[in-house]
């Protein structure tokens, strides 16, 4: 294995990604190793492995993988020593509406745990009320 190069357990150990998540990411073309050993082996780089994260961390703002695809093509164009001004000036204001997107996602997010929280103490409040009344502790 060389310098670099990690094996489809380590990433998934530093990911908390499950080894079929991260082998179906590669099938969809979304993270595909950067190498394989002699023996055929998945070989990851710490890119690699960021790539994985930035997928892991859209999952719970309800990104589609289309939208994961899209996003990555984005950051992957922008990295182009070589392109036009002009291109990246369009591809930052999309990289842009991601993130507005991401920010509306966590208010949102932000607004539901409020008012599952508010259950949760509202439930508690039934609890000791109820039980205060019958004597119970």
């Amino acid at each position: 294995m060389g310098a670099g190069h990690m094996q489809i357990g380590e990433v998934a150990q530093r990911t908390g990604l499950s080894l079929r998540t991260i082998r179906y990411y590669g099938e969809i073309g979304l993270v595909e190793p950067s190498a394989r050993s002699r023996g055929g082996f998945r070989l990851y780089t710490e890119a690699d492995l960021n790539r994985l994260l930035l997928i892991k961390r859209m999952k719970p703002l309800d990104f589609s993988l289309e939208d994961t695809r899209d996003l990555l093509q984005i950051l992957d164009r922008l990295a182009d020593p070589g392109l036009d001004e002009d291109r990246r000036t369009d591809l930052a204001h999309r990289l842009d509406e991601f993130e507005q997107a991401a920010e509306q996602r966590c208010r949102d997010l932000r607004g539901q745990l409020a008012m599952a929280e508010e259950f949760a103490q509202r439930l508690g409040d039934q609890r000791r009320t109820h039980l205060e009344a019958t004597g119970d502790r």
